[in-house]
């Protein structure tokens, strides 16, 4: 057995950069074992590896791949790490929201591992189309502000070990990529928005946030688990700056029911509950609280300062229909290739 899966078994030595290069290149050559990729998802979901190897584990499958020219500058990624109570595509409401009041999002995602609907599943539905490249990703950002890029963001190794698993299917093991999403999309942005629904995660995503250099990083939890903001709760927000945790205090404490925030029943239904919701009819608890995501989009990107203008301005975008105009304006007119080839900033 490779040393690198022997290692998450026994829990007895920290995997290093190296030893986790090594095992990609084992993986590329279709040198291992279906029971070593099986060993090594399982551990992995099954407790999270120690800062040290989460952190080499990241950093292999980063310099593996080609780096992106230039920089989305003043964008900002709003992604979760999956798992908690089932809602309806909060992040994806909000970044519509956000996007609508002037904020530039991407919105990185999958499909769905443990939701109704993952974020990929709801554009599929609404007939959205995923970028397929850096270039087409920047050249829709400046005709609508908003773009949601596809796999190309993601390493190559996870389908490699998608494939080496099979008949088995990656979502029954596949909890810890869900969890490190966010770290795995090599998206070029200023800032980033990470929803962490399980608290015992944060201690490691926050070692990982806190060596990353390149962009602002918010993430963000709540009591109830949901990997968004929730307006009804306090959230604590901790941002890779080097200050303590920031605590966001509920705008309408008292009930900590999330009915209000669950997804529809039936997929034939998706995306009319998706359209009622950023047509500003979906109820009150979805509306404050797909307002709150966009606000802190504002707030964090830097588009604007104070938390009651970005909540203002996220409301008006959402109950003038300018969110919901956005959403249409994208499925009229589906992302198609870049001509020209458009350069990142």
């Amino acid at each position: 057995m490779h040393e690198v899966p022997l290692a998450l078994l026994t829990r007895d030595r920290p995997i290093d950069q190296r030893m986790w290069r090594s095992f990609w290149d084992r993986l590329h050559e279709g040198g291992l074992q279906r029971g070593e990729t099986v060993a090594l998802l399982a551990s992995l979901s099954t407790r999270m590896p120690a800062p040290d190897t989460l952190s080499g584990f990241l950093r292999s499958l980063d310099e593996r791949r080609p780096q992106p020219v230039g920089r989305l500058d003043g964008t900002v990624n709003i992604v979760g790490t999956g798992g908690g109570p089932s809602t309806f595509n909060i992040s994806t409401a909000a970044a519509f929201v956000a996007a609508a009041l002037g904020v530039r999002v991407v919105k990185t995602g999958s499909r769905s591992y443990t939701s109704t609907c993952g974020s990929y599943d709801l554009l599929e539905l609404l007939g959205i189309a995923l970028t397929t490249s850096y270039e087409q990703t920047d050249a829709t950002l400046e005709r609508y502000g908003i773009a949601f890029p596809g796999r190309f963001v993601y390493p190559r190794e996870l389908m490699l070990l998608a494939k080496s698993i099979l008949p088995l299917d990656l979502r029954t093991l596949g909890r810890f990529v869900n969890a490190v999403g966010p770290f795995l999309a090599a998206m070029p942005v200023s800032y980033q928005l990470i929803g962490v629904a399980d608290h015992a995660l944060l201690p490691n995503l926050r070692y990982v946030a806190d060596r990353t250099a390149d962009r602002r990083i918010w993430l963000c939890s709540n009591a109830l688990g949901i990997d968004e903001l929730v307006s009804s709760v306090d959230n604590v927000i901790h941002i890779n700056d080097g200050t303590a945790g920031k605590q966001l205090p509920a705008d309408a404490p008292g009930s900590t029911s999330i009915a209000g925030l669950r997804p529809a029943i039936r997929k034939d239904t998706v995306v009319e509950h998706f359209l009622e919701v950023l047509s500003g009819k979906g109820g009150e608890l979805a509306a404050r609280t797909v307002c709150l995501n966009a606000a802190a989009l504002a707030v964090a990107s830097g588009l604007l300062d104070g938390w009651a203008d970005a909540r203002a301005a996220a409301e008006d975008a959402l109950t003038s229909g300018a969110a919901l105009d956005l959403v249409n304006r994208l499925r009229a007119q589906p992302v198609r290739t870049a001509a020209g080839g458009a350069s990142l900033r």
